[in-house]
């Protein structure tokens, strides 16, 4: 926040402290969502070591989210807690991508969608580590690190799915086919967007989907499938417009919440 007396300043600093926030919440809202999703895998993945594989990037993405709520509640002055954030929202007030939302299915549908996320979120994450804002620099930098040891599990899965049966292998192209719509939206430049990149604090996304679609598409045809052309994409989640199933998940992930608020264990 700026110490400037001049009264335009002072809102103008308010103004761009209120859009990083929001920003902050973006992103911790889509690792947040996606984590739950994960866990949702747990006891029921193909093998143990993949139901502790996907707990554990599970695990790495709910920290993520612990990390960028509360930065998001400190930029924006509020005061809000990432218990606050997370627990107290409705399912309207959360701005994640429609991607990490979307029900896991089939398995390799939720590979799929990792191949997808992983590859998008190393790319952010190390653009965001060269910002100006340093405590969104500092998390950039170690969850860069993080998240490419998901992407190889997703690529590695991918590969094995891919160039397995013929039957795994439609599997993995069909889960393809249902994630792909819903890919564009991580990319999209929206007005928050643009306002914190021109203020330098945080990178669009934008101009990464070339390098994402290009190193994407060099798994997909090592695997021996095809990256899907979708003829619609699916937006409004940075808006508060989710799917059917979101409101469920939602209130699972709450569930603890509303029975005790304010409980301390």
């Amino acid at each position: 926040m700026t110490t400037s007396t001049d009264p335009a300043a002072a809102t103008g600093a308010v103004r761009a402290d209120a859009r990083l926030a929001a920003h902050a919440l973006r992103l911790g809202d889509d690792a947040l969502v996606l984590g739950q999703r994960l866990c949702q895998w747990i006891t029921r993945a193909p093998t143990i070591e993949e139901d502790m594989a996907l707990s554990n990037i599970a695990l790495d993405l709910i920290g993520h989210a612990r990390t960028l709520l509360t930065l998001s509640g400190e930029i924006d002055g509020t005061g809000r807690t990432e218990d606050d954030l997370a627990f107290t929202r409705s399912d309207r007030e959360f701005t994640n991508a429609l991607l990490t939302e979307l029900p896991g299915g089939d398995f390799a549908a939720t590979i799929a969608r990792q191949l997808a996320y992983t590859h998008y979120a190393v790319l952010y994450y190390e653009a965001l580590a060269g910002r100006a804002d340093p405590r969104l620099a500092a998390f950039g930098r170690r969850a860069a690190s993080e998240v490419a040891f998901h992407r190889m599990h997703a690529e590695d899965w991918t590969l094995q799915l891919g160039l397995g049966t013929p039957e795994s292998s439609r599997r993995m192209q069909r889960g393809l086919e249902r994630v792909w719509p819903y890919t564009a939206e991580l990319f999209d430049e929206d007005e928050l967007v643009r306002h914190v990149a021109a203020a330098g604090t945080a990178p669009s996304p934008a101009p990464l989907h070339p390098v994402w679609e290009q190193r994407v598409r060099a798994v997909v045809t090592r695997a021996g499938l095809t990256v899907p052309a979708p003829r619609w994409q699916a937006r409004g989640g940075r808006a508060g417009l989710h799917t059917e199933e979101f409101g469920p998940l939602i209130a699972e992930l709450q569930s603890v919440h509303r029975q005790f608020p304010g409980g301390r264990w």
